[in-house]
């Protein structure tokens, strides 16, 4: 399980590495699990359109056998109304058949699959002709489990085998004495026994079989925790560069924040912890707005810029410390404050020469 300098993998998939073999044609399917829905199928779908095959291939017997008794030569055109009516029995009897085992078997594959279609898994491989990994493939977990379950249904079948010629081969002989019919429902009867009890074998296999190749397929898809990481860098970005980024951005904000001071009508403090810039303009503003705001050395700073422009500065704890935790940067105050605001901006404004109406 180890990985070279990233360690081993220890890590479960990622949604990302899920969504990108998935695409390959890299899902979890049980072969087992196919097998069996088709084996059952296969089956009882004889076992229901048996009536069907009987009716026809027993219709064409007795249309032949009787006609060929009773001609002597055979004309080509002869010939090929036999041949016609020949590949329509069959047809009959053998393609309703084929069509429904070919659906299950699809439909089993693709219900694992979540019916997925790609192109990607029959394309050439050349790291498959390399003849190393080959023989290291061949003492693979994987193939050693296959190994060990082909053993087990040859087993399972030479079992079944010998308890049908012990239980059932002496009662299908005597039905050579029956009536054809008889007989050969007789005989699907015991088929069908023995199907089903293969079937509850195998079906055991098939749930061990999905539970391993289940495990399996997550084993495979594990990442390493550099790989985790690499992954992160490719779809998030480089945490490095975003927190580069970020102090750019923060620092572009403080300066479009910083040349707002100036413009203020107040600046309130506390007195050295927080720092906030009020502007209102009478025609425009339903409010004041809070233009700049900041905690120790950047209230210091507003401060600053406020006495270095003549900007007003009121000292009031409480208001300067509420104003900065409840009013984003440009918004409005909140109304609760409203109150002791305006006292704040009557006065700067009288002391200002500004008109308030």
């Amino acid at each position: 399980m180890a990985d070279g300098p990233g360690g081993e993998k220890t890590e479960k998939a990622t949604p990302k590495k899920r969504r990108d073999q998935r695409k390959k044609g890299n899902v979890f399917t049980s072969k087992d699990v196919a097998t069996l829905i088709s084996f059952l199928a296969a089956f009882y779908g004889l076992k229901f359109y048996f009536p069907v095959i009987y009716r026809n291939v027993k219709a064409y017997l007795l249309r032949y056998l009787g006609y060929m008794a009773s001609v002597d030569e055979l004309s080509m055109g002869t010939l090929g109304g036999i041949g016609i009516d020949t590949m329509g029995t069959i047809a009959i009897v053998i393609l309703p058949f084929l069509a429904i085992m070919a659906a299950v078997g699809v439909l089993s594959t693709a219900i694992q699959t979540k019916f997925l279609f790609t192109m990607e898994s029959v394309k050439p491989k050349f790291s498959k002709l390399n003849p190393i990994n080959g023989i290291k493939n061949l003492f693979s977990l994987k193939n050693l489990v296959e190994l060990l379950k082909n053993l087990i249904k040859i087993s399972i079948l030479l079992i079944f085998l010998y308890n049908m010629i012990r239980g059932d081969l002496l009662g299908i002989a005597r039905t050579i004495d029956m009536d054809l019919s008889i007989s050969t429902a007789y005989t699907l009867d015991a088929v069908m026994r023995i199907v089903f009890q293969l079937a509850l074998a195998f079906a055991v296999l098939a749930v061990f079989d999905y539970l391993y190749q289940h495990w399996d397929y997550e084993r495979q898809l594990k990442m390493t925790k550099q790989e985790v990481k690499e992954e992160f860098k490719q779809t998030e970005g480089d945490p490095k560069v975003k927190g580069k980024i970020r102090d750019i951005q923060r620092q572009r904000a403080r300066s479009r924040m910083m040349q707002a001071v100036p413009e203020a009508d107040v600046v309130i403090r506390n007195p050295t912890h927080y720092a906030v810039a009020l502007k209102y303009d009478i025609e425009k503003d339903n409010a004041p707005i809070l233009v700049a705001k900041g905690q120790d050395e950047l209230a210091l700073r507003i401060v600053r810029v406020a006495e270095e422009n003549d900007v007003y500065i009121v000292e009031n704890k409480v208001l300067a410390r509420a104003l900065y935790a409840s009013t984003p940067l440009d918004r409005e105050i909140p109304q609760e404050f409203y109150g002791t605001v305006a006292e704040i901006l009557v006065y700067v404004f009288k002391e200002n020469h500004k008109v308030i109406l």
